[in-house]
């Protein structure tokens, strides 16, 4: 059968047949699109300008609109700090983001709607504010066993890593923080309690009021490369992600690997996770290097089990933003989006890169201010002001005064999100495109040969389906061929039967052209 697909002004023919396999896919994650929410500066409920639960809440259905299935958070537990990493507690819910029934309530009406939430963990330390901070000094402690101590009677705490021994908020602020003796048998049991609770809050065995996942922060097997808690991935971690698969099969564990050059085989394979973050590939789509995409995916691609994933994102809450990163290229922002979203893997959009928000790490000294303007509050309107926004930073520091939300700029959802032509647009046309093809949330991926060396092809196959997906890097309009014996190639592989003409109708010498930053999409089925 013949189909033609049209995806932001390009259409053609292209007409084959395949029978070729598909990742199997673990509680439907390979076909989820995971949105990256920095809660506190998403939308305001309350008017304290801190964005909480029901303001995250009260915008399922702007992210269901966008196409996104699967929120993560950031921690969501008491700290003094603005981004919830380094607890008060690990328990409860910090108070400016609601009460443990917003949670639940947040978790309904995400289950309501077939979304999933995933949860950020951190765990690694505790700050001197922690209960089990009793125990500084203070052998006879219940506590003495929890944090590890180097010198005598409970003194001289196992700093962080880098050699930390205290964090500064950007309010100025200071706690010591130490290393939690994750290997002792007592919080080992605390914490499997711990992620129980979140999964299933009221502990009556449904699942359906916690959470469906949990992002592991800063995971790693000898942990800060310090040889004082070696083998955890053995010793701590798979055997609490065994636990929870016990009593939930369908839990899915992410982990952000420590060291962002590892494709997360070792993760997988002995750390006993679900998916890990596509750091190479990421790096790869930013260098804008055709033959680097291709290696760094197939390499990918190669120490990925079967049943596991690698998370596709262009920007996080510790990294540049990418709209900054390619200085508002539009070329580069609509490539890149085909690419996190088309390309193999489980696409992962962190808040307000559908609209191109900016902001890059700046450095005010030695304290997480450092990193306000990668997690500004979301631009939701035109101007700057408005019901909702979340300016819990507003007149705290230099960051204020350098703040990248301008009014009238076009990047915001007032401006774009009816602008067909706009970046929300084109996510909200991808996403949609993805969610209709089996092949683009599941299909095996092949890189088509073709004469130019700033054209990516490649064709994602399916039982059912088969995709041929066209994305240029170039900078100016460029007119390029597919292979014959590429294509004939990928078609043998995956036992394709016919070999069409390219375009139909016409010759492979015909070829195909695009401009800067278009992506071609071409159906068979």
């Amino acid at each position: 059968m013949t189909r033609m697909l049209t995806l932001l002004g390009v259409s053609t023919v292209v007409s084959f047949s395949t029978a070729a396999g598909q990742h199997s896919d673990h509680n439907g994650f390979a076909s989820d699109v995971v949105y990256h929410v920095f809660q506190r500066s998403f939308y305001d409920a309350d008017g304290d300008q801190h964005g909480d639960l029901p303001g995250l809440t009260s915008k399922l259905d702007y992210l269901e609109d966008l196409g996104v299935t699967t929120v993560l958070m950031v921690p969501i537990y008491p700290s003094i700090y603005y981004h919830n990493y380094f607890p008060t507690t690990f328990e409860g819910v910090d108070e400016e983001y609601g009460s443990p029934e917003d949670y639940t309530q947040l978790v309904s009406a995400l289950h309501q709607r077939g979304m999933k939430l995933i949860m950020d963990m951190e765990i690694h330390y505790v700050t001197e504010q922690h209960a089990w901070w009793n125990s500084y000094g203070n052998p006879e402690s219940e506590f003495s066993d929890y944090i590890i101590y180097n010198g005598p009677g409970n003194t001289d705490p196992e700093s962080m890593i880098f050699g930390l021994t205290e964090m500064t908020s950007y309010t100025g602020e200071k706690l010591k923080v130490a290393t939690t003796n994750m290997l002792d048998e007592k919080v080992k049991s605390y914490h499997t309690d711990l992620f129980k609770y979140w999964m299933d809050p009221n502990g009556d065995g449904d699942f359906s009021d916690g959470g469906d996942g949990f992002r592991i922060d800063h995971m790693m097997d000898d942990l800060d490369w310090k040889s004082v808690i070696p083998n955890m991935f053995a010793e701590f971690w798979a055997p609490l992600f065994a636990e929870l698969r016990e009593l939930n099969p369908d839990i899915i564990i992410l982990a952000e690997q420590a060291d962002w050059t590892l494709y997360g085989d070792a993760y997988f394979e002995a750390g006993g996770v679900d998916a890990v973050f596509a750091f190479p590939i990421r790096e790869a789509i930013l260098s804008n290097e055709k033959a680097l995409i291709e290696a760094e995916v197939r390499e990918t691609l190669n120490r990925t089990p079967e049943g596991t994933y690698q998370l596709l994102f262009l920007e996080n809450h510790d990294t540049d933003r990418y709209s900054s990163l390619v200085e508002d290229d539009p070329a580069r922002l609509r490539s890149g989006a085909a690419l996190v979203t088309l390309l193999y893997g489980v696409p992962s959009l962190y808040y307000g890169q559908e609209i191109g928000m900016r902001g890059r790490k700046a450095e005010y000294g030695w304290h997480d201010g450092n990193d306000i303007l990668l997690r500004e509050a979301f631009e939701w309107y035109a101007q700057a002001d408005g019901q909702g926004m979340t300016y819990w930073y507003r007149d705290s520091g230099p960051w204020w005064e350098d703040s990248l939300i301008r009014s009238d700029d076009g990047v915001s959802v007032e401006e774009q999100r009816g602008d067909p032509s706009s970046l929300w647009s084109h996510y909200e046309a991808l996403l949609s495109l993805r969610s209709s093809k089996s092949a683009l949330r599941t299909g095996h991926p092949q890189f088509v040969e073709n004469d130019h060396d700033e054209l990516l092809t490649f064709v994602r196959l399916s039982g059912d389906s088969c995709v041929l997906v066209a994305v240029s890097l170039a900078s100016a309009e460029l007119t390029a061929n597919l292979t014959d014996h590429g294509l004939r190639d990928v078609c043998r592989l995956d036992g394709m039967v016919e070999v069409p003409e390219w375009p139909a109708g016409g010759s492979l010498d015909e070829g195909i052209t695009l401009v800067p930053g278009q992506v071609a999409v071409w159906d068979a089925h």
